[in-house]
């Protein structure tokens, strides 16, 4: 069976509310943006994070764990991590370069939060590839590896004292203005048709107790109605 297929036959035990809601953010979702978060060992921090992916419509955020196993806190995250897909990278050797890596086949370009950015900031950014924005851990940043990595460095400017935002809000300002733009912009940000089913699937499939069980029913009804040659 299709994805297709699939999705129409377990959304009928989906509530039709929910069926709406599917819909409707399936199509501001965007893998144009995606999040990379780098050893980030308060929960509170990484979970705001995804929430905030969430809230503009991204849909992945990658997590590598060198040193900082990756925790979420439910009440920071309030259900945002199931409509998220979370990637985590904890067992290579090099884990930071393993993300950076993957996410440059895919045709991503890197780019690292850091002071040392004197020119790209979240209002000046070009839009046009594909970006995978990286955010560090609250006392240090990036590891100078990924800073080394990065194709660009983007700066979020400020206008007080303080040296830095905090994690959580550096993404909000970053992730909000960008999505903002990119929104507002001739760029084809959102997913294609095929994806968007898959992505309404696995939403779905999160929902409806024992999908499993209802997947396979529905595979095994589907081949006992095929033609016998």
């Amino acid at each position: 069976m299709t994805d297709h297929e699939l999705y129409e036959q377990l959304s009928q035990f989906v509530s039709p509310n929910k069926r709406e809601l599917f819909d409707r953010f399936s199509a501001l979702r965007t893998r144009h943006v995606t999040v990379v978060l780098e050893d980030i060992y308060q929960s509170q921090n990484a979970s705001a994070v995804v929430r905030t992916s969430d809230l503009v419509g991204i849909q992945d955020v990658h997590v590598i764990e060198n040193r900082n196993a990756y925790q979420l806190n439910p009440d920071v995250t309030l259900g945002s991590s199931k409509w998220v897909d979370i990637h985590r990278y904890r067992t290579h050797a090099d884990n930071a370069m393993a993300c950076v890596e993957q996410l440059k086949k895919k045709g991503y370009r890197i780019i690292a939060t850091s002071p040392r950015s004197e020119h790209i900031t979240p209002e000046s950014i070009d839009l046009e590839q594909p970006m995978a924005f990286c955010f560090g851990t609250e006392l240090t940043g990036l590891s100078d590896q990924l800073l080394s990595a990065a194709d660009e460095h983007l700066r979020i400017p400020m206008h007080g004292f303080t040296e830095s935002y905090n994690i959580s809000a550096s993404a909000a300002i970053v992730l909000y203005t960008v999505m903002h733009r990119l929104r507002n912009s001739s760029i084809p940000w959102q997913l294609d048709e095929a994806t968007l089913v898959t992505l309404k699937l696995a939403w779905a499939r999160k929902m409806v107790h024992s999908a499993a069980h209802l997947e396979e029913r529905f595979r095994r009804d589907a081949e006992g109605r095929s033609p016998i040659n």
